[in-house]
């Protein structure tokens, strides 16, 4: 049951690298933060008393701010966070609601921290520790008993904002209503997956992460694989992080990670791998070296000025201890499952890959499952915790269990065996009670199978996460690319899956069959996606091709299709909701912007970026851009300012760095679209908009007829603006056309008074201008550089 407590206010003890990003996450969903830190030794000058004794804190919050990947949704949340220092500002904590340790990991210091804690604290106010391997056990002790009743260790991982997993850690004196709370607060308000874990040596995520690492050092010395090869191994190919291995040692810190590991060693006398936690002779020179990764300029990659003076990475070479340019490694069982995108098939042909590389993934996964099967129930009762914490702290796209699944459980076990790998005698229960794999679904509903009472549960969530990939018997229409499902209480969703999202005439198609089966049997449609990235836009192989051959005709008809299939999700008879997250670009940000609602991940990179290519935004977006500040108009004056505002957003290719910034940029509309901190919850959040459009009594909308363009009074005051930034040599012609074309869009053409047009003329000066544009020589070169890069656009 949870306890019924709101958190206002938060104070954060510690402002180091996590304690001031910490403070910054939490101001980002408006919660007050007093971030304090210790007072700088030394005397003050005269005056200057108060910014002495806050330095070390304020430095700390300046230089959070200033980090890359930002540690805010937007700038203006710093105005919830107030600074000061542990003498003058300890007392201020009597007013905060929850309050978190993140000072340095020594449990003295911490104990000191908590002895002035229980002067001022408030009783019932929850107090956690960000620990990373300290006891949680060890810190209650001495302290009072309402103090341990509403102290756990709560772990979040760095950087806060962008990695998913809370670890909470309770002792046997925490209140249960308090574990509750966190687990749902981290989870609802903070984004979070929330694990529960248990007090024991680097908890769950670094205990199996570390474990991972090492195993991975020892099979390469096994192998003879150098640095450069295990990340090609190692990387997105196996749905893990573009870091890799050596380049993620390098960011946490060599010394951090050597920390962890032998902890672990010390810590865990009968754990069964403990040798892998040695540390081998070349990481210990590495430590001896001060080669720590990033911190100290370099680790396993080194980053110089080459003669040129472009910047050059260097990789380490562990036998001779000299850095040499990256190599760019082939296997050909990487080779082979490089084109498949279903990396569930991908994982299961690199595991029979007859070369080296297919080698080091045998060993690989017999280490991680013989490893993991033997820490249930050690660090956890339930094996999907294990899973939960890989992928939202490591950045796993599938985890360990998961991965055990889809190579098959019987297979994989007999084959450890042969191979000399033991696992856990649960394993072998599991199995001779006929069970195939951790994981199942029935009647849309994922399961999985709970070792103490030997059947599969239900995950904890229920309704609040839905996991389309679950919902194949549920298919009600699909083509190669796209499935509709029927998420239930009528209402459908649409996922498809191409490279990177990319939006091609497969999608198109199934976005106006979606509609219309919508339309005849359902409630509404929800748009999205599980994949890493929601979409990177329009399919620009196809605009390219095209374009190239001079295909005009069908160009045009390929454009016109993408226009009336976002006018139809705009004027459909029901409600369309989509729900983007991480990347969604050109045409997925048209597609948002012409939908009744949407549901955005906080973690949502939004924009119309066709400039980035020599193009305009051609499915609407231009259009929409001009409806909408036409609307502003008539709420500022001069009423160019709307108009000028969002010509500079199209024209800069501006991507939010989240979706609050997108609620800044105009993309997303205050009081009508939301955002879902937490990833996970957007399609049921996105499912439950549609039945509250729907009830609240969904009207088909009528096309627009007032549209107010101000013509030429607009075009000279953006081709001034153009005209200065070529005069200063800040853009090519090339750019001067492309923005020109863009501003007699977006101002109705070169009318000679302003005038109220409707959408189509709109759409009609779009698809022109974005046509004719395909035809520049400078176009081309960039939409061919594109898909070279293999990236997506952007500015």
């Amino acid at each position: 049951m949870l306890h019924k407590r709101n958190i206002n206010k938060v104070t954060v003890l510690g402002s180091g690298v996590m304690g001031s990003r910490i403070a910054c996450h939490f101001a980002g969903i408006g919660v007050q933060v007093l971030l304090l830190d210790i007072v700088p030794s030394g005397s003050p000058k005269e005056g200057e008393e108060k910014i002495f004794r806050n330095k070390i804190v304020n430095e700390a919050l300046a230089a959070a701010v200033k980090s890359s990947p930002s540690p805010l949704y937007t700038k203006d949340v710093l105005k919830n966070i107030t600074t000061g220092n542990f003498e003058d500002n300890m007392k201020d904590i009597v007013s905060s609601d929850w309050i978190i340790e993140v000072v340095v990991e020594r449990l003295d210091i911490k104990k000191q921290v908590f002895d002035q804690v229980e002067k001022f604290r408030k009783p019932g106010t929850l107090i956690t520790s960000n620990t990373s391997g300290i006891p949680i056990h060890l810190m209650a002790e001495g302290r009072s008993d309402d103090f341990k009743k509403h102290f756990c260790g709560t772990h979040f991982f760095n950087p806060p904002r962008y990695l998913r997993l809370l670890e909470i850690i309770p002792t046997s004196f925490t209140d249960p209503g308090v574990v509750d709370f966190l687990m749902h607060y981290g989870d609802l308000f903070l984004g979070k997956t929330t694990v529960l874990c248990k007090d024991t040596p680097a908890f769950i995520a670094n205990r199996i992460g570390v474990f991972s690492i090492m195993s991975i050092f020892h099979i390469m010395d096994k192998l003879d694989l150098d640095i450069d090869e295990i990340e090609a191994l190692t990387g997105p190919v196996i749905g893990r992080p573009k870091s890799a291995i050596f380049r993620t040692a390098d960011v946490v810190g060599i010394d951090t990670l050597v920390k962890v590991a032998m902890g672990v060693k010390e810590n865990c006398p009968t754990d069964e791998a403990k040798e892998i936690f040695e540390i081998p002779g070349w990481l210990q020179k590495m430590v001896d070296n001060k080669w720590l990764g990033d911190k100290t300029g370099q680790g396993f990659f080194k980053k110089i000025k080459s003669t040129d003076g472009q910047k050059e990475i260097l990789t380490l070479d562990l036998k001779t201890f000299e850095y040499a340019p990256r190599q760019k490694p082939k296997f050909a069982t990487i080779e082979t499952a490089k084109p498949i995108e279903d990396i569930k098939q991908r994982i299961k042909i690199l595991s029979k890959g007859t070369d080296k590389a297919g080698e080091f993934y045998r060993q690989f996964h017999y280490n991680l499952f013989s490893y993991i099967s033997n820490r249930i129930p050690e660090i956890s009762d339930e094996i999907y915790r294990i899973d939960d914490a890989m992928k939202a702290g490591f950045g796993w796209e599938i985890g360990a269990f998961e991965t055990w699944d889809i190579l098959g459980v019987k297979d994989t076990t007999d084959a450890m065996k042969e191979a000399g790998f033991a696992v856990a005698s649960w394993v072998n229960d599991f199995i001779k009670e006929g069970n195939t794999s951790f994981y199942k679904v029935e009647n849309g509903k994922r399961l999985c199978y709970d070792v103490s009472a030997k059947k599969y549960l239900s995950l904890p969530g229920g309704d609040s996460f839905i996991i389309l990939s679950d919902l194949k018997e549920k298919a009600v229409w699909k083509n190669t690319a796209c499935n509709l499902y029927d998420l239930g209480d009528d209402v459908v969703g649409l996922q498809w899956n191409t490279k990177m999202g990319s939006i091609g005439s497969e999608v198109l198609e199934a976005l106006n069959q979606s509609i219309s089966i919508a339309e005849e049997k359902y409630k509404g449609l929800v748009i999205a996606n599980e994949g890493p990235q929601f979409s990177a836009g329009a399919n620009v192989g196809m605009i390219f091709m095209l374009a190239a051959e001079q295909e005009y005709e069908e160009l045009d008809m390929a454009i016109r299709l993408f226009q009336n299939t976002m006018m139809r999700v705009r004027y459909s008879s029901i409600p369309v909701v989509v729900a983007p997250h991480s990347l969604t670009l050109g045409g997925a940000c048209e597609m948002s912007l012409h939908s009744d609602k949407v549901q955005a991940a906080a973690e949502t990179y939004i924009g119309l970026v066709e400039l980035g290519v020599g193009l305009i935004p051609g499915g609407g977006g231009t259009k929409e851009f001009a409806l909408r500040a036409s609307d502003e108009m008539q709420h500022n004056e001069p009423e160019t300012i709307p108009l000028q505002n969002r010509f500079i957003t199209i024209g800069t290719a501006k991507v939010s760095t989240s979706a609050f910034e997108a609620f800044e940029l105009g993309i997303l509309r205050k009081g009508i679209d939301e955002v879902s901190m937490n990833q996970s919850r957007r399609i049921a959040n996105a499912k439950q908009d549609v039945i509250d459009i729907f009830d609240h009594g969904y009207s088909k909308p009528v096309q627009r007829t007032d549209i107010k363009v101000l013509g030429r009074s607009g075009l000279g005051m953006l081709y001034s603006g153009i005209n200065g930034m070529f005069r200063g040599n800040y853009i090519s012609e090339h750019d001067v056309l492309i923005a020109k074309k863009l501003a007699y869009v977006m101002c109705g053409g070169d009318l000679s008074q302003p005038a109220l047009v409707n959408e189509q003329y709109l759409l009609n000066l779009e698809r022109e201008a974005f046509l004719s544009l395909c035809g520049e020589k400078k176009t081309l070169e960039r939409l061919q550089s594109v898909l070279k890069s293999g990236r997506p656009i952007r500015n």
